[in-house]
C-alpha cells in the first residue's frame, strides 16, 4: 500500500500564518525533537506562555496544536533526508493524521464547551439584568437557574486598552474577546462561578454575592495578571433590592476615579466620601466648576495646576515633567492666582483647586455624555 503524506496547508481551516506565540510554540517542538527528549520544567513554562499570549491575542486553539506538529513534522524531515529508507510512509502519514486529528478534536471539543458556557452565561446575564432593573425575585431565580443571594457587592467595572492590541498579529475584535475570556474564566474561579457580570470591551458592571468570597485589592490584581490588562473598580456592597441604586453609586464613584487620575485598582467610598459629597449637585458644585473658568483661555495653566498637584506640589518634578524651566511654573502658579483667586502656594488654595479641578472635571464629562 502506498502512503501520500497530507498537504496540511489545504485539510487544515485555520491555515493562516503563525503568529509569534504559535512560532515559539513550532520552535519548541523541532528543538525537543532535534534533542531526542521530552519537555522539562524549564520547557513546559515558556509552552504554558506561549498558549496564555496566545489565549491573550484571541488566537484559535487549533493553530497552536497546528504549529505544534509542524515543529515535530520539520525536525523529523530533517532527520529523515538523510535516511530515506529508515522512514516508513506509515510514519509520515501517523505524523500527518495526528496534526490533522488533533487540531479538529480541540476545535471541536472547545466548540462544544464554549456552547455549554454560554448558556450558563446567558442565564447568568439574564438575572444580572433583572437584579440591575428592579426585577429580582424567586421566579427568576428558577427560570434561569442562578439562586438570587440577599445581598451583593456591587462593583463597576473598567478594563484598560491593551498595549498590545496593535501589535502586528493582533486583531483588536479577537483581543477583545479573548480577554473578555479570560476576565469570565478568572471570575468563574475566584467566585465559585457565582459572579454575575454584564461586561463589554470596557468594561461594565459585577454582581457578586455577599456571601461569596469578597473583591479585594489582591484578588482584582490577580484578575488583572490573568487577563493582562489593567482594571479599576468601585465596590458597593448593598442587599439585592438595593442594587439598582447600588450599581448608580458604584459607577459615579468610578467615573470620580477616572476624573482625579487615580491608578487602577479598587476603589470603595471610604476611599472617595470627600469627592463624592462635594461634587453632588446643587449651587456649592457649580460654584466650585466655575471657580475655574477665568482660566479658560489659558490652557497651560490647567495643565500646570494638575501636574503640580500631582507631583504633590514639587515645583521641580511639574518643571521637569512639563518641560518648563521652574521659574516658569513659579510665573503660572501666580497668574492661576491672579485670574482665579486661588493661590496654589496655602493648604486652603491647593484644596480648593483639587476640588475645583474634579467639579470641573465631572462638569464636562456629564455634558460631553451622550
Amino acid at each position: 500500500m502506498t502512503y501520500t503524506a497530507l498537504d496540511l496547508s489545504a485539510e487544515f481551516p485555520n491555515s493562516a500564518p503563525l503568529d509569534d506565540s504559535a512560532r515559539r510554540v513550532r520552535a519548541l517542538a523541532a528543538e525537543l525533537f532535534d534533542r531526542a527528549r521530552l519537555p522539562g520544567a524549564a520547557e513546559l513554562t515558556q509552552l504554558r506562555a506561549a498558549a496564555i499570549d496566545a489565549a491573550r491575542a484571541g488566537t484559535a486553539l487549533s493553530v497552536l496544536v497546528r504549529a505544534c506538529h509542524e515543529g515535530v513534522r520539520r525536525a523529523f524531515d530533517r532527520r529523515a533526508a538523510g535516511l530515506p529508507d529508515a522512514v516508513s510512509p506509515a510514519t509520515v502519514l501517523a505524523l500527518d493524521l495526528l496534526a490533522a486529528l488533533s487540531a479538529a478534536i480541540a476545535d471541536a471539543y472547545l466548540d462544544a464547551h464554549c456552547l455549554a458556557a454560554r448558556e450558563q452565561q446567558t442565564a447568568a446575564q439574564t438575572l444580572a439584568s433583572a437584579l440591575l432593573g428592579g426585577r429580582g425575585g424567586a421566579a427568576l431565580a428558577r427560570q434561569t437557574g442562578v439562586r438570587v443571594a440577599s445581598a451583593y457587592q456591587v462593583v463597576a467595572l473598567a478594563i484598560a486598552e491593551h498595549p498590545r492590541e496593535n501589535g502586528r498579529f493582533c486583531d483588536v475584535g479577537s483581543a477583545e474577546h479573548a480577554r473578555l475570556r479570560l476576565l469570565h474564566d478568572g471570575l468563574a474561579r475566584l467566585f465559585d462561578g457565582r459572579a454575575l457580570n454584564l461586561l463589554g470591551a470596557r468594561g461594565g458592571t459585577l454582581l457578586i454575592p455577599a456571601d461569596a468570597a469578597a473583591l479585594t485589592p489582591e484578588t482584582l490584581t490577580e484578575l488583572a495578571g490573568e487577563a493582562g490588562v489593567a482594571l479599576t473598580a468601585a465596590l458597593v456592597t448593598a442587599e439585592a433590592a438595593r442594587v439598582p441604586e447600588a450599581a448608580d453609586q458604584a459607577h459615579e464613584l468610578l467615573e470620580l476615579v477616572r476624573a482625579s487620575c487615580r491608578p487602577p485598582g479598587l476603589y470603595q467610598m471610604s476611599d472617595l466620601a470627600v469627592e463624592y459629597q462635594l461634587t453632588r449637585g446643587g449651587p456649592a458644585t457649580r460654584r466650585l466648576a466655575a471657580i475655574l473658568e477665568p482660566l479658560d483661555a489659558h490652557p497651560e495653566l490647567f495643565d500646570t495646576a494638575r501636574a503640580y498637584l500631582g507631583n504633590d506640589m514639587n515645583r521641580q518634578l511639574t518643571a521637569r515633567q512639563l518641560y518648563i524651566h521652574p521659574n516658569t511654573v513659579d510665573y503660572r502658579l501666580r497668574r492661576i492666582a491672579q485670574l482665579s483667586g486661588i493661590d496654589l502656594a496655602t493648604a486652603s488654595g491647593i484644596s480648593q483647586a483639587a476640588i475645583a479641578l474634579l467639579a470641573r472635571d465631572l462638569d464636562l464629562r456629564s455634558r460631553s455624555a451622550p
